[in-house]
């Protein structure tokens, strides 16, 4: 990518807010390799890595991970086989513990059901090595000092070192406690040369025995180690050699431990940098509120509602940039200050961002070419060293940018033809263009000369903008219009700022009568735009509450017919309940009837009346199966489509014909004399015409309550019980069309929570399950979404 383009466009400052979120060296190491790329494998897989990323971060507050070394100095020493020490053991010990760590994140967020495009598979490159881990823990503390239990060995020698530490204070206490503290200078127990010794004033130097080690600087104070002492501290002596002795001992054996699995610890640092290079990454995605750009292939950019990432996102004006599609050249004319510059640096920037593998400033469903190249002549290229004016400079850059650039390049250049003869210039920047149209090269240029307003119309893919301005308050809203030319300005501007009407007047008896009828119909246009835009908003806002009012009504009739089903069902019970309680009865009085007709030796009923009698009761049976799922069903039905059948367009409200089948998510259907390309859920089965003569028709009622709480709380039931109704909710739920519900199931010996969680894992009904956050109930209840 070019190098100059990426200094104009401040590259650098994007990296440079990346890395306020980085916490390890490798991941430093990534950011500063890192550049745009044209490489459409690479350039998808990093941004499903950064999808990745942004998803871990939103459910999970991103990968664990703590701050981490550059250990490849340490595995450089390690190759050449030499000893490691303490901090350096410690920085590979917490690399590898992180690796540990990384790993059970991952096979977390698999057991909860967490889509990822690619690091799941990426974390499978790592590798753990739990007994080395182990040992090195256990072995060092974080800034390198060697644990007591890093061999037994070092421990007993620490302790005889604590008890012999103990004795000698004991003994020195007698000194400085004592009947002796007189003879001391100050009655504390000092260290010289490595031994505990006395501050004793020189003239009772013979009063202690033993070694003198050092005195004042005056003289007047000797520190002695006294005779009852020597032998202790020598001991102290020999024990701290022998402590060093192990301890070198101990990380000789750590770097050996270590010694054959250099490349694999060197692969799990670069690894886990990789890691936290995309938690960057999706922290600053988070922190710009910016979205993932979908891959146009032919270079068909689409920026919806584009921001500049390094102004303030409070202050900065969002614009629509589309290219590539119906025109392949922006010509934006205006006045000064209008936003026209920032707006060809948006474009340019954000294209960089988006092929760097970074999410875009910009709105969901934004799209970005993948351009081999992006140039731009953006500034002042003045360069007093080379004594080149600025137009000069402008024209040796647009000269390499010629002789670079091919049908894959994206250009932005500002102000093109500036610096020399308005005449010359405009001629000259119309054949700039001219020569960019025949390399095939996208390209946005921004430009004061009217001439090139005609050029926008005159030009095939070429298209006029222009930042808006304000008639009314003279000043620029920074929003770009595509397929308006920019008007001047400059008398309205004087007028308003007081110059005499006369003046006024006399400048416009000079302007060209076509300058200002140009002017009236591009102020004209701009007026008509606006309103089209303000109702093109109105109209969406309007739409968009119309689908939200008809999804609500469409859930709510379902939810009613699943009511209804219930309350049928439940009233089909309470009447086999009462046929029951009657049959019961009615078998008993016919048995009293048969044993008295015995009993008297005649038959005053007939068997065959008491047969019919009895069948008559049984028929009051009610049939309680329920045609299951009826709505689930009945939706289905709908959607089962065959060539020939009769379909309701949802869209058009048309009866159609199905033709061919195009594809899995597509029909042809015959509307009339048109055949049409219609997706599958915007199709719906008709009535047949020839059983029903009326019109198909979706009728809405609306519904007072939904019949079914969004909560099931499993506290106090029985564990068979609870399970049971677990089952009947969730296809209660899924009936009456709930995204989600909550399960309360408590907290207890864990049991039913246990329950509940098997049972959502062998459903594959339901899309994912969690634990409720902390402050609604935690662990302590689960929520439950559905496919």
């Amino acid at each position: 990518m070019n190098q100059k383009t990426l200094k104009i466009m401040e590259y650098d400052r994007i990296k440079q807010a990346l890395r306020g979120y980085l916490v390890s060296a490798a991941g430093q190491h990534e950011l500063n390799q890192l550049q745009p790329t044209a490489d459409v494998k690479q350039l998808q897989i990093w941004l499903d890595e950064t999808r990745d990323g942004a998803d871990i971060y939103r459910l999970e507050s991103g990968i664990p991970l703590p701050k981490l070394d550059d250990i490849r100095p340490h595995l450089h020493r390690l190759a050449m086989e030499a000893a490691l020490n303490g901090l350096e053991l410690a920085q590979i010990s917490r690399v590898l513990w992180t690796t540990s760590s990384v790993v059970k994140f991952f096979r977390d967020l698999e057991d909860k059901e967490i889509d990822l495009r690619r690091l799941n598979r990426v974390v499978k490159e790592l590798v753990t090595l739990p007994d080395v881990t182990r040992r090195l823990r256990t072995s060092l503390e974080g800034d390198g000092h060697i644990t007591d239990e890093a061999s037994p060995a070092l421990k007993q020698i620490r302790q005889h070192i604590t008890q012999t530490e103990a004795a000698i204070r004991t003994t020195m206490d007698q000194y400085t406690r004592g009947k002796d503290a007189k003879y001391l200078s100050e009655t504390i127990v000092t260290i010289r040369d490595d031994r505990y010794v006395i501050p004793v004033r020189a003239e009772y130097k013979q009063r202690f025995g033993g070694i003198v080690h050092d005195q004042s600087a005056s003289g007047q104070t000797l520190f002695i180690e006294p005779q009852a002492v020597v032998g202790l501290n020598n001991r102290l002596r020999q024990n701290q050699m022998d402590e060093r002795h192990e301890e070198q001992r101990i990380l000789a054996e750590l770097t050996a431990l270590l010694s054959p699995y250099q490349d694999e610890i060197l692969r799990n640092a670069e690894l886990l940098g990789h890691f936290d290079f995309i938690n960057a990454k999706a922290r600053y995605a988070h922190q710009l509120k910016a979205s993932e750009p979908k891959l146009s292939l032919d270079n068909q950019v689409n920026l919806r509602q584009a921001r500049h990432p390094l102004i303030d996102q409070k202050k900065v004006v969002a614009n629509d940039i589309t290219i590539g599609r119906d025109y392949k050249a922006i010509i934006v004319t205006g006045p000064n200050t209008g936003g026209k510059t920032i707006t060809l640096k948006t474009l340019a920037l954000v294209q960089l961002m988006g092929q760097s593998g970074l999410f875009i400033p910009a709105n969901e469903n934004s799209v970005i070419g993948v351009f081999d190249d992006i140039f731009a002549d953006i500034g002042d290229e003045q360069s007093i060293e080379q004594s080149l004016s600025t137009f000069s400079g402008h024209m040796e850059n647009i000269v390499a940018i010629l002789q670079q650039a091919d049908e894959r390049s994206l250009i932005v250049v500002d102000e093109l033809g500036a610096g020399t003869d308005p005449q010359e210039g405009a001629a000259l920047a119309i054949a700039i263009l001219d020569e960019i149209g025949t390399l095939g090269s996208y390209v946005m240029a921004s430009t004061h000369y009217p001439e090139l307003k005609a050029y926008g119309y005159n030009r095939p893919d070429t298209i006029n903008a222009s930042m808006e301005f304000n008639g009314e308050t003279l000043r620029p809203t920074y929003h770009l219009l595509i397929g308006i030319p920019g008007r001047s300005n400059a008398l309205d501007i004087a007028s308003r700022l007081g110059m005499p009407a006369q003046v006024i007047d006399a400048a416009r008896g000079l302007t060209d009568q076509d300058s200002q009828d140009l002017n009236a119909m591009i102020s004209d246009l701009t007026e008509q735009k606006r309103h089209a835009d303000r109702d093109a908003a109105e109209l969406q806002t309007q739409l968009e509450e119309a689908n939200a009012l008809h999804d609500q009504l469409q859930k709510q009739f379902e939810q009613y017919q699943h009511q209804k089903d219930q309350l049928m069902l439940d009233a089909k019970r309470d009447a086999n309940r009462l046929v029951d309680e009657s049959r019961k009865r009615a078998n008993q009085i016919i048995a009293d009837i048969r044993k008295k007709q015995l009993a008297a030796g005649q038959s005053v009923v007939k068997e065959d009346e008491l047969i019919s009698a009895q069948g008559a009761l049984n028929a009051l049976q009610q049939d309680t199966k329920l045609k299951k799922n009826r709505v689930l069903r009945r939706e289905k039905a709908k959607l089962d489509f065959h060539k020939g059948d009769s379909v309701l367009v949802k869209s058009y409200g048309q009866i159609g014909v199905l033709m061919q089948q195009l594809d899995d998510n597509h029909w042809e259907v015959q509307l009339g004399i048109l055949k049409m390309k219609i997706a599958n859920n915007d199709l719906e089965k008709a009535k047949d015409s020839a059983k029903s003569k009326k019109q198909p028709r979706a009728t809405v009622r609306r519904s007072g309550a939904s019949g079914m709480s969004p909560t099931l709380d499993l506290r106090g039931h029985r564990y068979e019980e609870a399970m049971a109704e677990v089952d009947r909710y969730i296809d209660s739920a899924l009936l009456a069309g709930y995204p989600s519900v909550t399960i309360i199931h408590g907290k207890g010996t864990g049991a039913l929570r246990k329950g509940v969680t098997d049972y959502l894992k062998r459903n594959n009904r339901i899309k994912s399950f969690g634990f409720s956050p902390a402050n609604a109930g935690g662990d302590g209840s689960t929520v439950v979404r559905f496919k």
